[in-house]
């Protein structure tokens, strides 16, 4: 556990140095303050259609700092140092997944709320967002990085994660926005279940795929 708070700070303080902490937050508020001039002032238009474009919103915020989650301490070797020291890739990732979320899940959280503001969203969507994005913000951090992991190493490594994981996040999207609207809650059960699945598939994805890159 020592291990794992040490690698999880040390992330935590790679993405705050770097600013990664604040592109996700920053990139949510801006396209939440053009999309009325987009659609126009109608506060009934906005409201049907704010929630699902914060999702999208979320969802491509996730993956701005994906080129900085793996390649640079692969290129710079700390991630053979740190395996030198006994440390598995496992643990490397799990570590890495917990402060990718902690940088950037609940500080979306906490903007969305002005953003829906801004989109004339009534009280009780915005329970439904913000429940949707407690549960799909780690399936977000997990998907985004299980893709830098696997293109470390590759030429324009974040375009090519960008690419591969919008597709792959469909599903997230489609139940995330369906919360919004689905009375029965079977959108955010399903939501929760692929969550649990990324969350608990990457960390071993994304170490094979550390080892792989290394040999």
């Amino acid at each position: 556990m020592r291990t794992m708070w040490l690698l999880t700070r040390r992330d935590l303080g790679q993405a705050w140095r770097s600013a990664g902490l604040w592109l996700p937050v920053a990139f949510l508020l801006l396209v939440a303050s053009l999309y009325p001039f987009a659609v126009g002032p109608d506060a009934a238009l906005l409201g049907r259609t704010g929630g699902g474009m914060l999702w999208i919103a979320a969802l491509l915020a996730s993956l701005l700092p994906v080129d900085r989650l793996v390649t640079p301490d692969r290129d710079s070797g700390v991630l053979d140092q740190i395996a030198l020291r006994g440390i598995g890739e496992e643990l490397i990732v799990l570590a890495r997944l917990i402060a990718h979320w902690l940088g950037f899940g609940p500080p979306l959280m906490i903007a969305t709320l002005p953003a829906a503001a801004l989109l004339k969203l009534d009280g009780a969507t915005v329970i439904l967002l913000e429940a949707g994005l407690l549960i799909g913000t780690p399936a977000l951090a997990a998907l985004g990085l299980l893709v830098a992991t696997l293109t470390a190493g590759l030429r324009s490594s974040g375009a090519l994660a960008g690419l591969l994981a919008l597709p792959l996040a469909v599903p997230l999207l489609i139940f995330g926005a369906g919360t919004l609207g689905d009375g029965s809650g079977a959108a955010l059960k399903f939501l929760g279940a692929a969550s649990l699945l990324l969350v608990a598939i990457t960390p071993f994805a994304g170490g094979a795929a550390i080892r792989a890159g290394r040999e």
